[in-house]
């Protein structure tokens, strides 16, 4: 994973163009509680995130543009410690997912933005999560994670996850925006929905939602990229009634270790967004409360999010 980063890395100081203006985007963003710190390795342990992304056609006079995305993502759930051996220690099941999902963002002119994703996966070994986390593990010299015999059994992934962001207002010398934002997941993986808040501090004026790459919607054929630089709080409140990683899918009741999955959840996410020229840089420190109904476990745990995005035509 780490290396992938780098590869990122050296492609922004090594590709220099004076074309201002890209109607497609790829982008890596990789998960970690390791980001936040070097000792922890629990719950949602590693996520894995590439995404291409290209401008559609626009006809209605109120939206602003359409873009398309196509992902491939892989998400990882430990118990507290990965070498737990007795299933007794566990207080949250091992469970890997590995899916590919489409997305359809619809960006409003009064900066509304709709965005619809069906996501299609598989839940399970076939994830292939144990054998990564071992990886993971052999590069940073820890030590083998035993437990994966106990993983949530396999299941098909099918999805549909909608969000929405509503614009509400931007102060007059424009460098602070809050919006609200919501969504809601519904299938064999996750059934849930949550709503908060967007708040973003520029150290620049902010560009509106459609233009920014703080809803991955800076790429254009016409408007040429700007340079943005802000720092953003998202705090949600969410409902969920199932958690097919905590709770085992519905479709496959074999899994040896489950949880309930706690209903009412809070997540805060602290970040800060770069763009300039081709590339957009980005992190972000996540907060959130249990997902596992079970007194073992803390009240809140937390990770890092690194973003890296190319823009291209």
């Amino acid at each position: 994973m780490k290396y992938l980063v780098f590869i990122f890395l050296l492609l922004s100081t090594s590709w220099v163009y004076s074309q201002k203006n890209y109607s497609k985007s790829i982008s890596l963003v990789t998960d970690n509680d390791l980001y936040t710190s070097t000792y922890r390795d629990r719950y949602y342990s590693n996520g894995l995130f590439v995404k291409f992304q290209y401008l559609g056609t626009t006809e209605a006079n109120q939206i602003e543009k359409k873009i398309h995305s196509f992902e491939i993502g892989h998400l990882m759930y430990t118990p507290y410690k990965s070498t737990l051996i007795f299933p007794s220690s566990h207080d949250r099941p091992f469970a890997g997912v590995l899916f590919a999902q489409y997305g359809n963002h619809r960006y409003y002119k009064n900066e509304h933005i709709f965005s619809s994703q069906v996501q299609l996966g598989i839940l399970g070994p076939s994830s292939k999560a144990k054998e990564l986390q071992n990886y993971i593990h052999s590069i940073y010299g820890f030590p083998e994670a035993v437990g994966w015999k106990y993983q949530i059994k396999e299941a098909l992934v099918l999805n549909l996850n909608l969000s929405y962001v509503h614009f509400l207002s931007r102060n007059s010398a424009g460098n602070f925006d809050i919006s609200s934002y919501s969504k809601a997941n519904l299938g064999t993986l996750f059934t849930d929905i949550s709503t908060g808040l967007y708040l973003r501090f520029g150290f620049k004026s902010l560009q509106k939602n459609y233009e920014t790459i703080g809803f991955q919607s800076n790429i254009s054929k016409h408007k040429q990229k700007v340079k943005e630089s802000f720092i953003f709080v998202k705090p949600m409140l969410g409902y969920y009634a199932y958690d097919a990683t905590v709770s085992g899918s519905f479709l496959n009741d074999e899994s040896p270790i489950t949880f309930n999955t706690v209903p009412f959840q809070f997540s805060l996410a602290i970040g800060y967004r770069y763009a300039a020229k081709r590339f957009d840089y980005g992190y972000t420190y996540h907060l959130y409360t249990k997902k596992a109904d079970n007194t073992k476990i803390d009240p809140t745990n937390n990770y890092g999010s690194i973003f890296i995005g190319y823009n291209f035509n």
